[in-house]
């Protein structure tokens, strides 16, 4: 579904994170819709590189971007050359900053902040300094355990990932007080859909469930599943919130769900329908009682408002759309 009219033909955009979940989706958006910009994709892609916790610091992967046909750069948005070396040789109308470390149980507050945050303030620079629009991936995790329906100015983050989306609101704020150019910040509740694989353990439940059930073993649900309730948003939903953020005068931090909670075992319950199985479900006890977000549900009235945003897909309708890239990744990734 192509989101806005306005031709995109001379327009030059960067995605930040291009490689990953939600930027490669990006750039194949704008190539589907809009062949006439031109769009440049950075990424520090994966190395093997980990965290103290033992996950991937990087989840970008070149498979994401299998089929796209515009500049790839590979590299850190911590590197200040490599910025300066994006102010210099280029000259942007739009960015798409969804690099980050995305992880909310990383130790590493250092790596946070500088990724996150300064490196966020060099790219607001970089926008600046271009005249390029600003769109940027906040996050649902500024809310912490605060009661929902959860909205902005209502933040309590309870782990440092959701701490450095916070001060990047901050900062995004201070910007669009001095600054003429448009600056949205998307907070993303809990994605799901194509290209996520590769994000590994970090990936949605609704993929992880669906390969559960794919290979035949009972799924794994915490006890009380159907009373933990998250708003569960499409790949699709979330892009047309981006695009819609391209449009002037929008400045502004926004919730991007759909405004409804969902349970877990509704995930469970949903895939077994549409792929024909009842397979009987696994309850064990939730070890993150305490650390664990128990309710999540977006107030997307100033977004639907501001944005002209309208979440197209109910959780059925996301799954059953979703259902045949979980079979595909099942079949050549899993298996």
């Amino acid at each position: 579904m192509r989101y806005i009219k306005d031709d995109l033909k001379n327009k030059t955009i960067l995605i930040t994170g291009g490689a990953g979940f939600i930027g490669s989706n990006l750039a194949f958006y704008f190539q589907k819709h809009h062949p006439d910009a031109k769009v440049v994709v950075l990424d520090s892609f994966r190395s093997g590189e980990t965290l103290s916790n033992g996950n991937l610091k990087s989840f970008g992967h070149f498979k994401n971007l299998i089929g796209f046909s515009g500049e790839i750069i590979s590299g850190d948005i911590n590197d200040k050359d490599l910025l300066l070396d994006l102010e210099v040789n280029y000259d942007f109308d739009y960015i798409f900053h969804e690099a980050a470390i995305s992880d909310t149980t990383a130790q590493e507050q250092d790596l946070m902040i500088k990724t996150n945050v300064n490196a966020y303030k060099d790219l607001l620079d970089l926008a600046v300094a271009h005249n390029a629009n600003m769109i940027y991936a906040s996050s649902a995790a500024t809310y912490g355990n605060a009661e929902s329906p959860q909205r902005v100015g209502r933040e309590a983050p309870n782990n440092v990932y959701g701490f450095s989306k916070l001060s990047m609101d901050h900062l995004s704020r201070e910007y669009m007080q001095k600054c003429d150019i448009n600056i949205v910040g998307l907070r993303y509740f809990n994605v799901y859909g194509a290209r996520e694989y590769f994000k590994n353990t970090t990936a949605s439940m609704v993929l992880q469930f669906g390969h559960q059930i794919l290979a035949g073993k009972n799924p794994k649900l915490f006890e009380g599943s159907d009373k933990i309730l998250r708003d569960f948003i499409y790949i699709e939903d979330i892009i047309q919130a981006n695009i819609k953020a391209m449009m002037p005068n929008t400045s502004g931090i926004y919730n991007v769900g759909t405004g409804k909670a969902r349970s877990f075992q509704d995930i469970v319950d949903i895939l077994q329908k549409e792929l024909g199985t009842s397979l009987e479900c696994k309850y064990i006890p939730n070890p993150f009682i305490g650390s664990y977000q128990f309710h999540t549900e977006a107030d997307i009235a100033t977004t639907q408002e501001a944005l002209g945003y309208a979440p197209a897909y109910e959780m059925e309708e996301g799954i059953k759309a979703y259902v045949p890239e979980i079979k595909r990744i099942y079949e050549t990734e899993v298996k």
